[in-house]
This record gives C-alpha cells, structure tokens and sequence, in this order.
C-alpha cells in the first residue's frame, strides 16, 4: 500500500511557509514566493532523507577520526517545469551531489474546460536501481505525475519513487495511488478536499507558474 505524508498533520515552521505561499498579499511579492516554495522543497528533503540508505564512514578532522552516516546512493531529484523550478532548488540545495531530471508537461486544451495532459520534453539519467524524487508544487487531478513517472521509465526503472507536492487535491492523491507503483511514498504539505471542473485545487493557491514567473500565453 502507498503510504502518503502530510507534513501539515504536524506542527512546524512548513506551515508558516505554506501559509505565506497561499496568501494573497504576500503573493504579490514574487521573489518571496519563489523563496517560500524553495524553503519548502528543503524541509521536504530533510524529511525524505531519513528514508533513504546510509552507511558508515571515517571522517578525518585535524585531530581525529569520527564516525558518520553518510548517504549512500543520492536520489535523481525530478521535476516537472516550470512551476517546480523553485521546488527543484530546495531540494538540491541538500541533496547538492544529486543528479537531476527535468520533465516538460503541459494542459493541451480541447475545448474551454477540457483539456489533456502532454509531457513534451524529457532531460533524465538512467535511473535504474535509483530512488527518485519526483517533484511538482500542485498535484491537481494527479495525471501530470502519473504521466511524468512514465516518461521516466524510458530511462529505466527505479528502485524507488518519492511522489512530491506542496498542495494536493484529495482526489490527485488517490489518483497517484491508482496509477502507481507500489514503490512509491506520496510527500505533500497539505490535502485541499475541493478541485473546480478545469483542476484547480480550491482553496490552493492559484496558478504556482504565473506566481513564480509571470503570465504566459496559451
């Protein structure tokens, strides 16, 4: 079973962050709201370690040895554009030795309140054996993680899978655990129970791309 991780259920400086990223007035502040979904995408990285594999190694200071946990295979850190941009810099501000993988998707949209989701553009290692991370700041219906995780499959098959998402709509994160792999852990920062007809989660936050970078065309 999919185990899925709320990291709002617990009471932490996320919450402060996550509170500014929704509000209005501090939206206005672009650079701020780039910096807010970064700080996240570090808490979410501390979080995610403490599942990974460790292993012993010597540290060698000026006057000794000392034993540590190092990591022992860093994750590929993937993510879907442009929105997680700033998600993306969180996470390989920690895991700084990570290879990285980027996933073009996008709505192509049938008619005003259809659409289909078109992943275009895939930049990835091979990530056989590997854990991946794999990052995007909504998961609205669900379907652009589930199409980004099979794009990602033409670089091989990971060993395991950490789904990521500031905001999550209930029925985005059953659909993710639908559509897939048992190895696979679900991260988000807080479950919205509503999402409109054209899958925008309410209350959300609004468009994280537009907010990030600006308004775009189409």
């Amino acid at each position: 079973m999919i185990k899925v991780n709320d990291l709002s259920q617990n009471n932490s400086i996320f919450n402060n962050f996550l509170g500014q990223l929704r509000d209005l007035k501090v939206q206005q502040d672009r650079m701020r709201f780039r910096r807010n979904l970064e700080r996240l995408g570090e808490i979410m990285a501390y979080e995610i370690s403490k599942e990974l594999d460790f292993e012993p190694e010597d540290i060698y200071s000026p006057l000794g040895v000392a034993k540590s946990n190092i990591i022992k295979d860093h994750p590929v850190i993937a993510t879907i554009l442009r929105a997680g941009l700033p998600l993306h810099q969180g996470f390989l501000n920690y895991f700084d030795s990570s290879d990285n993988c980027f996933i073009s998707a996008y709505r192509k949209h049938t008619s005003a309140d259809d659409f289909d989701v078109e992943v275009e553009y895939l930049s990835s290692p091979i990530i056989d054996d590997k854990v991946v991370i794999l990052t995007d700041p909504m998961i609205a219906s669900g379907a652009s993680m589930v199409l980004a995780y099979k794009a990602l499959l033409r670089k091989g098959k990971p060993k395991h899978v950490h789904v990521v998402g500031v905001i999550a709509s209930a029925e985005g994160v059953e659909y993710v655990k639908r559509h897939m792999p048992a190895n696979c852990t679900i991260w988000v920062g807080a479950i919205d129970d509503e999402m409109t007809a054209q899958s925008y989660i309410v209350p959300g936050l609004g468009d994280a791309g537009d907010l990030a970078f600006g308004s775009k065309e189409g």
